[in-house]
């Protein structure tokens, strides 16, 4: 009788459970990295803000699960023979996550404010091909004067000065469209849980700062996901998101800590996922003021003094690469150049790194004194204390290690006035060179160490005018050499995507953006 009982009332609860879609929802666990900075679209700076805006909005165009460019909310496009007019059919029945229709007049007022100087949308530029964009957003033109238009209440009609691979542009969160009424009525606070109306195949159901943001089924998204709830978690410490993965409290963690593949390859099997990713990790220099403000044969001598062969094999250990350039292996279309100290032993480089920082004017009586900055990370931690060893060892370079949780130490570098050394690096947005060599640019957003070249720029310039794909490619690395020869930031190596995935986890493809929504991806029962 008691066991009757207690399966009935175990009944009842589970009922209870099921009517309230709380406990017998399916979630997925995701690691993610830092705490995101933002969830606004248009002022996403990072790949931690990136992963949870593909699950709560969509653009125009959107990518599946491998990669592939698929309809998002414009239903088909066509462009114009010679390629500077791209049109855009949305979708008849596309809705807010508040059940309201969606249509093209909100999304070119979105696009508006996404150029709009006081937005400071940090990725911007990427879409500097639409025509007068560059201009609106310094402000020397209206946002009326974008080259945008909505001639039908279901077509959006771009209008670009020079070719571009649009459709894959407009995957980026700074074109998804923003709910202006939310942002009028909360302000800032239209990105917090209750306020937030967005577009994509989830709305945003909590954020717990520091700690998780939780997403749930958008019941006006056309095509239900198979996963009704995601919980993004902040897993900054790689090691402890290794734990909580064992621990099965992720189904995917973002990165792995470093430690030896192979012991990793059998401690986890086919859970390890390992694949080329079009991304360059580098330490970059401030420019603006000393120890590295004109000090191209100081900053030269830093970056022979590193040993990225034992980097990549010992501290990394993961198939990165050994970086000299900004641009990875493997971009569409692109060799990247190679600078003179490529082929060059070790010891032959060391050996210019010491000439080098005598003739910058430092010794072992006067060594250089810097502060190397990097956001909470162990293995970035890990990865400072090698190269300032190797300072330390081959130069004499007294290294003071800075960590910042990650807000923080994006404004400090963006600011440029503390910072001397400072992690950088870049993970492609498109599978483009240009968009490694667009972040050098003088006037760019994500121009950390305030490189300025007007010779550099005018590469950028003249490659966006070439006539031809090859001549392009020839453009764009000279200015890829130049950069390098300037030692404006210090290659160290190319990134891999590494992820341990539950077995339970269906539909997780590796492709080289490393881009996995969440709605491609289902739970076994």
């Amino acid at each position: 009788m008691r066991i009757v009982t207690r399966a009935v009332a175990l009944g009842v609860l589970l009922a209870g459970l099921h009517c309230s879609g709380v406990a017998l929802a399916q979630t997925l666990e995701r690691g993610n990295g830092p705490e995101p900075s933002t969830l606004d679209p248009h002022r996403c700076p990072e790949v931690a803000c990136a992963n949870i805006l593909r699950d709560l909005f969509e653009g125009l165009v959107a990518e599946d699960g491998a990669g592939r460019l698929v309809p998002g909310l414009a239903e088909r496009w066509s462009v114009s023979e010679d390629g500077r007019t791209w049109s855009f059919h949305l979708r008849p029945d596309a809705r807010w996550s508040n059940g309201e229709p969606l249509d093209a007049p909100q999304v070119l007022a979105s696009l508006r404010r996404a150029f709009a100087p006081a937005t400071a949308a940090p990725f911007a530029g990427h879409l500097d091909a639409i025509e007068n964009a560059s201009a609106v957003q310094r402000g020397q033109q209206p946002p009326e004067r974008l080259g945008i238009t909505a001639p039908d209440p279901a077509t959006l009609v771009f209008t670009l000065r020079r070719s571009a691979d649009l459709p894959r542009l407009l995957t980026l969160p700074v074109a998804y469209p923003v709910y202006l009424p939310g942002l009028a009525e909360h302000g800032a606070r239209h990105t917090r849980p209750g306020n937030l109306v967005s577009n994509g195949a989830y709305r945003l159901a909590d954020w717990l700062p520091q700690a998780q943001v939780t997403l749930e089924t958008n019941p006006h998204f056309r095509e239900p996901p198979p996963i009704p709830r995601v919980r993004f978690h902040v897993t900054e410490d790689a090691a402890s998101e290794l734990r909580r993965f064992e621990a099965g409290g992720l189904h995917i963690t973002e990165t792995l800590p470093p430690q030896p593949l192979a012991h990793l390859r059998e401690r986890f099997g086919g859970q390890l996922r390992i694949s080329p990713y079009l991304g360059s990790f580098w330490l970059g220099f401030n420019l603006e003021r000393p120890p590295f403000k004109d000090q191209a044969a100081l900053r030269e001598a830093l970056s022979l003094a590193v040993d990225r062969d034992i980097l990549t094999r010992h501290v990394t250990g993961l198939g990165e690469s050994p970086a000299w350039g900004v641009v990875p292996p493997g971009v569409a279309g692109y060799e990247p150049p190679l600078p003179p100290a490529a082929a060059m032993s070790q010891a032959q480089r060391e050996a210019r790194a010491r000439a080098l920082y005598a003739q910058a004017g430092y010794s072992s009586e006067n060594p250089l004194q810097v502060e190397l900055r990097y956001n909470t990370s162990t293995p970035h931690r890990r990865l400072a204390l090698a190269v300032a060893a190797m300072w330390r060892e081959t130069l004499g370079v007294q290294t003071r290690l800075r960590n910042e949780e990650w807000k923080v130490f994006v404004g400090t570098r963006r600011q440029r006035v503390i910072t001397q050394a400072f992690r950088g690096g870049w993970i492609a947005d498109i599978d483009d060179a240009r968009n490694f060599l667009d972040t050098f640019r003088s006037d760019s957003a994500s121009n950390w160490s305030a490189y300025e070249d007007p010779a550099y720029d005018a590469l950028l310039d003249a490659a966006d005018a070439a006539p031809t794909l090859a001549q392009r490619q020839r453009l764009l690395r000279q200015a890829e050499a130049r950069l390098q020869s300037a030692h404006a930031v210090l290659p160290l190596y190319h990134y891999t995507s590494k992820h341990l995935v539950h077995p339970d986890v269906q539909g997780f493809e590796a492709n080289p953006l490393d881009r996995h929504p969440s709605r491609f991806l289902q739970l076994r029962d």
